[in-house]
């Protein structure tokens, strides 16, 4: 099973203010951990709203918002793509790492389940998951060669 694990942004987070050189250190440990466990497939963290934008739909009208974005608490600040064995062992593995805002400091993860081809079931015909498939061979044919260009 597949979690995507949201780390929730603060007034810190959304003001640009950058984590301290101990809490990069910790969570560098926490990442290489998750990688050696076969656990972490993505994460990165997120720059503030302030450098977002927002496309709401209404019908076929499309409106957009530039950040900075109210409720702070509802925010984004980074994310974790996990392979896990279940629910249970993504809150274990969320419970070990490092609180994300800094010592002394509260902050919060979310845990979400991705949604795997089956869960669609019969709507998701044959022909949209041979799409899926190919989109997905992309993807990984463009991440592959961006990581040899880094």
């Amino acid at each position: 099973m597949r979690f995507m694990v949201i780390v929730k942004a603060t007034k810190e987070s959304e003001a640009g203010v950058m984590p301290s050189t101990q809490l990069l250190a910790d969570m560098g440990k926490f990442n290489e951990a998750l990688v050696n466990a076969g656990i972490m497939l993505a994460g990165e963290g997120l720059q503030p709203s302030s450098k977002g934008a927002r496309v709401r739909f209404s019908g076929s009208k499309r409106t957009v918002t530039d950040g900075p974005f109210p409720e702070t608490k509802e925010l984004v600040a980074g994310y974790w793509l996990w392979q896990c064995k279940s629910k249970e062992e993504a809150i274990e593995w969320a419970q070990r790492c490092p609180n994300p805002a800094g010592d002394g400091k509260e902050s919060e993860l979310e845990i979400r389940q991705v949604f795997e081809a089956d869960d669609f079931g019969a709507e998701f015909t044959p022909e949209l998951r041979e799409q899926e498939e190919r989109m997905r061979e992309q993807e990984e044919r463009i991440l592959a060669q961006a990581a040899k260009k880094k």
